[in-house]
């Protein structure tokens, strides 16, 4: 406690100094959370948004599915699963869903592109991003077994509108062509060109019939989370109920979405070089502040060695007001960044007229809209690593004090 409080004064004796020292720990707290927090926005926004666009937080699917995505390809009891996935917490919802290819035509012209069955009595704009951002009409209810959503893209190709006639064909489990008619009901708008002009909605019921489904199969199951962090911990919750069938499969977004995966760890990767580096810099002028002050006072520390005092202490003395620097730096830090903080994570900054009317990365829509989110466990990592930086920076100037016999100091002074 003596080594504390005379480290605290040791340090108030240079005031400006310490202060100045202090100030670039706090700036460092600011770049961290900055790059941290601004990642965890973009990045949680990315796979919330990916989830929605079909596959889920988690899918439940045939387990060849994933590698040859084929209609013939099916989960049996896709009913049965959805039901399990309800039933555990974290889950906020499941949704049954059949994906593929197809051939769309309106008129004389047709165009390739990827469907999504759903059941729209089930499905909600909060899980469905082809739903949130309809543009015109609305989509297909129970009742209308011949409804189509279409993208403003593919609408313009084959000169769609509401009412028109769209047919559509697939690859049944037979391996066999077949064709189905559908009315346009609603037209979406999500700003990604390519999905607008690739993906329609189409009604459970209308392809189960044109595909020769059993009643309650399906491609997979959709989950969505509250948390995307809980992928893995509910996937293992869901393997367990399944655990002696060979023909299920339970995905994470990683697993489903391999490119988004790659894409965010490359990313993230960048992000903590990017910090690691102004780390170093900072750490770099920490340890220059208390190598100036030890070399300074090499005749006080050579008077107190001469007192009594150890070596050991000396050392103890100087990590501790390197400790003292970084309690400060936060301090200092939490003041500076914290009104930056709230305003990033409420307003943002908007990139919408630098960017352009796409915004994708990855194929996955990517909000103009910079703002920060920052999770807990990432707020601790920051003030950890940020105190243990102060640490490791006045390892150096201690033992340089420690090191030295109290006659050289003295000789020194």
């Amino acid at each position: 406690m003596q080594l504390a409080t005379m480290a605290w004064r040791t340090l108030m004796r240079n005031k400006r100094r310490s202060v100045i020292t202090a100030f670039s720990v706090a700036f460092g707290v600011l770049l961290s959370v900055t790059f941290t927090a601004s990642g965890d926005y973009a990045y949680t926004n990315m796979i919330n948004t990916s989830a929605v666009m079909g596959l889920g937080h988690l899918s439940v699917e045939h387990p060849d599915y994933q590698d040859t995505p084929t209609l013939d390809k099916r989960l049996l009891d896709a009913k049965a699963v959805q039901e399990m996935a309800l039933q555990i917490p974290g889950v906020t919802g499941a949704q049954v869903r059949i994906m593929g290819q197809a051939m769309f035509a309106g008129g004389a012209k047709s165009v390739g592109g990827a469907f999504i069955a759903i059941d729209p009595a089930q499905e909600t704009p909060a899980h469905n991003i082809f739903l949130r951002t309809l543009i015109a009409g609305q989509c297909f209810s129970a009742d209308e077994e011949h409804g189509v959503v279409v993208g403003a893209k593919m609408a313009e190709k084959l000169n769609l509108r509401l009412g028109k006639k769209l047919v559509f064909t697939m690859t049944d489990t037979d391996g066999e062509l077949v064709s189905e008619l559908a009315r346009v009901s609603g037209i979406f708008k999500t700003g990604d060109d390519s999905v607008d002009g690739s993906v329609v909605i189409l009604p459970l019921a209308l392809v189960r019939k044109g595909l020769g489904y059993e009643p309650n199969a399906a491609s997979l199951v959709a989950i969505f989370l509250d948390d995307h962090r809980k992928a893995e911990s509910v996937r293992g919750m869901l393997a367990r109920f399944w655990t002696q069938n060979k023909e299920i499969a339970v995905l994470t977004w990683q697993e489903s979405q391999p490119d988004l995966a790659g894409l965010i760890g490359v990313d993230r990767l960048f992000n903590y070089l990017l910090q690691f580096l102004v780390g170093l810099v900072i750490a770099a002028g920490i340890m220059n502040t208390l190598l100036m002050s030890v070399m300074e006072r090499r005749r006080e520390f050579g008077i107190m060695m001469a007192l009594g005092m150890m070596p050991g202490q000396v050392v103890r003395l100087v990590l501790l007001e390197s400790c003292w620097l970084g309690i400060l730096g936060l301090i200092l830090g939490v003041i500076i960044t914290t009104p930056w903080f709230l305003y990033m994570a409420t307003v943002g900054i908007d990139f919408s007229g630098q960017i352009g009317e796409d915004y994708s990365a990855g194929g996955v829509l990517v909000d103009p809209v910079m703002k920060f989110r920052l999770y807990r466990e990432s707020a601790m990592w920051i003030a950890g690593a940020v105190f243990s930086l102060t640490i490791v920076a006045g390892i150096f100037p201690a033992f340089k004090a420690g090191r030295t016999t109290p006659v050289e100091n003295l000789k020194q002074g």
